[in-house]
């Protein structure tokens, strides 16, 4: 009997601690019913207090992994996250354009959650001309947003600016996210080149919000995957994230884990 169950690919760095990247992704797919692949870019040493050290996968490696997955098992989205070189960026966006692969999804992860540097300084430039013009979405926070669009973007006016440039820059939306921002109500800004949406998830003070950026973009993957379109995944992934960080186990002494258990909003393609 064939098999309905959707595939996912991550390409994206390694989290010893196990609360972001690779393994946040794969917990993810896997809580929305989908298959998950991967491609390790990079491996990194942490927890959830910081990033010790970080090491970059060998390109041919990273091509390699890609082009294994895509050949058996072709999956119907992609996520990037910690892409971590310039080279690296280049690489990954010219596999995605030779497989041309559909509903990519970029999370351009350049800080992570400790405020330990994940990104090249001069791999930005990179993103945005080669990365971006192929997503579908690009998943910014505030600080990422800034970086990209080259301006603070610290309120709602300054969120809606940045999306324009994104989609102006050759993406198919932009998804500003407002964790960030210093005022009580919190605020998501989604933007597909004809219509502004705000999402308004209630705001929760919570120290356990390590890998909720990759969580998020990996959780927008699966619900495309699931032939869900682009608002709805979008809604779907803030509301996972959200019970995620309101069950998550309370792990660690810095940045805790979310709880990537809980159930998905969607219906899973494997009931």
């Amino acid at each position: 009997m064939t098999s309905t169950k959707a595939i996912a690919l991550t390409i994206a760095g390694s989290d010893s601690g196990g609360g972001a990247g690779i393994q946040a992704d794969l917990k993810t797919f896997e809580a929305f019913g989908v298959f998950g692949t991967t491609a390790i870019t990079a491996i990194t040493v942490q927890n959830t207090r910081g990033v010790s050290a970080v090491h970059a996968i060998p390109l041919e490696i990273v091509t390699g992994q890609i082009d294994a997955v895509v050949s058996d098992l072709r999956p119907a989205a992609v996520k990037t996250g910690m892409l971590a070189t310039r080279e690296l960026v280049h690489v990954v966006a010219e596999r995605l354009r030779h497989h041309r692969l559909r509903n990519y999804v970029l999370d351009p992860v350049m800080v992570a959650t400790s405020g330990d540097r994940l990104l090249d300084a001069d791999a930005t430039n990179a993103i945005m001309s080669d990365l971006v013009p192929l997503a579908a979405l690009v998943t910014p926070n505030l600080d990422e947003a800034s970086i990209l669009a080259g301006f603070d973007v610290c309120d709602l006016a300054s969120m809606q600016r940045a999306a324009r440039i994104l989609v102006d820059a050759g993406a198919g939306a932009a998804l500003i996210k407002g964790g960030h921002l210093e005022d009580a109500e919190l605020v998501d800004v989604l933007y597909d080149g004809t219509s502004m949406r705000e999402f308004r998830p209630v705001r929760l003070d919570s120290r356990n919000t390590h890998g909720t950026g990759c969580t998020l973009s990996a959780a927008v993957a699966a619900a495309l995957a699931l032939g869900v379109d682009l608002p709805q995944a979008v809604a779907a992934a803030i509301d996972y994230v959200h019970r995620a960080i309101v069950q998550a186990p309370n792990l660690g002494s810095g940045h805790g884990p979310l709880n990537h258990s809980v159930h998905s909003p969607l219906p899973r393609s494997d009931r």
